[in-house]
Order: structure tokens, then sequence, then C-alpha cells
């Protein structure tokens, strides 16, 4: 019979394997949303249209596994420095090494905005110094290189890691010094401002897609989005108890492709059916797959195995694959190709992403956070 009891707390903790896997399966998702992004020609016509909720799910994840992971060591060891330094070093690397891979895109695709204006070199370095910092980038000023308003041009899907590094920073100040049930009142005050934001349409495109730039909304939108999921996963950590589940992985895999693909609902003409929509699976089915996934286990190799690959590489992909959807982009939108046309050169850049995923893993980020680890660790 399955076995039920959550990991020991330890100083050295099990990890959730199932956790590990969704991300992965999350993020390899969110690679095909991408792809879809250069046929679209609207939020309503995308065809694996809700792939931006992925972010959701990451931020709930990461509520979960740093509440399970932190929570208890606060009364011992964890300090508030100690605590941002491991988060630094576990997320800034990639950081680091993605923004460079987006300003080498940038400049093979010649250095010019979308509506081909040159880009001096200049500009293409200010953008990256505050990339690599984490600073967003104000719309319509000279770092904005791409010219459509994305508060990190040269890798915009950093906007999701501004937004993780603001959730970690309040829950190491303020938010793990909650009581549980203060805790549960932020998080069903966040859910109501959220699904408000999503059903209101403060977007403007009928969907949960904002936090990526600093026009408009999408900055209290953004916010709205990490308060909640990582509250939220954060309170499932501390009342979590598991239930009993089996082939959790699979299920829960299964749940996030359908949710994540399904078409736009309701349309131009009612676009809050569609904000219903990401209400729903944000505030209530992606915590539910998180917690089941939680509870289950892996109960044979391969599924073990799947786990911890596409576990291990999902931060990776997610980092290092969208400079290369740029220079898909520009190339479908000069060539005016479609999926049909266009498909085996995604499938190649997405086979191309996961094997440099890996690489990057192995060869760059797993060695630099041993060598930073093992530096700010030694005794003065």
């Amino acid at each position: 019979m399955q076995k039920n009891t959550p990991p020991v707390l330890t100083d050295t903790k099990p990890h959730y394997e199932l956790l590990d896997g969704l991300r992965g399966v999350a993020a390899l998702l969110v690679m095909w949303y991408h792809v879809f992004e250069a046929f679209a020609t609207s939020p309503v016509d995308q065809r694996f249209n809700h792939g931006y909720l992925a972010v959701d799910f990451f931020f709930i994840l990461s509520g979960f596994v740093v509440g399970y992971a932190y929570d208890d060591r606060w009364k011992r060891t964890m300090t508030t420095g100690g605590f941002i330094r491991r988060r630094l070093i576990r997320l800034h690397p990639m950081v680091v090494l993605g923004v460079v891979l987006g300003a080498v895109a940038f400049l093979i695709q010649g250095s010019e905005k979308w509506d081909h204006t040159p880009v001096p070199l200049s500009l293409v370095m200010l953008a990256m110094l505050l990339n690599l910092f984490l600073l967003p980038v104000l719309p319509g000023a000279s770092a904005d290189v791409r010219g459509n308003n994305e508060m990190f041009p040269l890798n915009g899907p950093n906007w999701s890691l501004f937004f993780e590094y603001i959730g970690n920073l309040l829950y190491a100040l303020f938010i793990r010094r909650m009581s549980t049930k203060a805790l549960a009142v932020l998080v069903a005050l966040m859910g109501a401002g959220l699904a408000t934001f999503a059903i209101g349409n403060f977007s403007g495109a009928g969907h949960l897609g904002v936090g990526w730039s600093l026009i408009d909304y999408n900055f209290p939108g953004g916010m709205l989005r990490v308060m909640f999921s990582f509250s939220a996963g954060l309170l499932m950590s501390r009342v979590f108890k598991p239930v009993r589940i089996r082939g959790a992985f699979w299920i829960c895999s299964a749940g996030i492709a359908l949710l994540l693909s399904l078409p736009h609902v309701g349309g131009m003409e009612a676009l809050w059916k569609n904000g219903i929509y990401d209400s729903v699976c944000v505030i209530l089915l992606f915590p539910m797959l998180v917690y089941l996934g939680a509870s289950g286990h892996a109960t044979d190799k391969g599924t073990a195995r799947i786990c911890k690959f596409v576990g291990d590489i999902s931060y990776p992909v997610y980092v290092v694959h969208y400079p290369f959807m740029y220079l898909f982009y520009a190339w479908v939108w000069d060539n005016g190709l479609t999926f049909a046309q266009a498909w085996p050169v995604a499938i190649g850049i997405i086979v191309g992403s996961v094997l440099l995923a890996y690489a990057c893993l192995k060869w760059y980020d797993e060695p630099l956070r041993r060598y930073l680890t093992a530096r700010t660790s030694r005794p003065k």
C-alpha cells in the first residue's frame, strides 16, 4: 500500500519529487505556449491559449516549497540575510546567463526593434545591465530595445522572476511572521482581489496574463498574482495533510496540460467568462493539483527518473528558451509563415532548449551554485 506520510522535517529535507516533476511539465508547456504566440493575432485566437497561467502554478509551487523548506528554520538557524543569500544563489546565476543569451540573440536578430528601428550597441548594453540586476525597464525608455514595453526586453520571462524575488523578500520580512489564521485571511483577500482583477477585465484582454510590463494595470496585476499564489502555497505547506492517491504525477500532469491548453473562453464579446476561468484555475484548481502532487509518490523507477529530469531542467529551460523564441518570432513574421510551415523549426527550438538547459544546469548552474554556497558558508 502506498504510504502517505509527509517527509520528515530535518536540516536535509527530502524533495517532494512529484512537485519537481510537475514544475518541469509546466515549464515544457510554457515553451509550447510561446511557440503559438508567433501565430496569434489576439489573446482570443491563440491556439494553446492559457499557458500564461503556468506562472501562477509556479508561484504556488514556490510558496509551498519555500514554506516547507524554511518555515521551521527561522526558529533555529535561519536569518533574513541567510535566506536572501540562499535564494539569490539558487535563482540568480541562471538570470545572468539568460540575459547574456538574450543580448546575443538580440544582436543576431540585427539589433533592431520590432518595427526595424536600429538600436545602438550602447542601449543594448544599458538594457543588459538593467536586466542583469532585475531592474525593470520603463515603458518607452531608451533601454526598451524591442519597443514593446517589456520590463525585461532581452529575456521577457524574467518578469516572473522579478515578482518571485518580491514574494521571497516579503516572505522573509513579513509573511513568515504571520500566524496561520492571519495568512489564511491574506490568501482570501488576495484571492478576492485576483478574481476581481480577472473578471473585471483590468488587463484589457480578458485574462490574467499580466505582470510583464509596467503599462496600465500590469504591475498591480502581477502583485496580485504573486501575493495570492505564493501565499496560498505557504498556507498549504503549513496545513498540509496528505491524501491517498495513486498515479498522482500522471493525473496532475494531465490536469495541468488540459487547463493550460484550453481555448479562450467567451470570446471578445464576453471577456469576463475567461476571467472566471482564469480565477477558478488559479484560486481552486492549481492549489488542488499541488496538494495532490505533494501527497503522491513515484511508485516506479521510470516515473521517478522522469520527475527528476524534468524537475532538474525546469528552471533552466524556462530561463534559456525565450531568446530563441525572439529569433523564431522574427523569422515567422518577416516571412509570413504559418504554423504548418514553421512547426519543424518550433520542435527544433523546444528540443534544443531542453538540451541547452541540461548543459547549462550541469556545466554552469550547479557548479556555480556549489562554489557560491561553499564561499558564503565558510566561517569568518
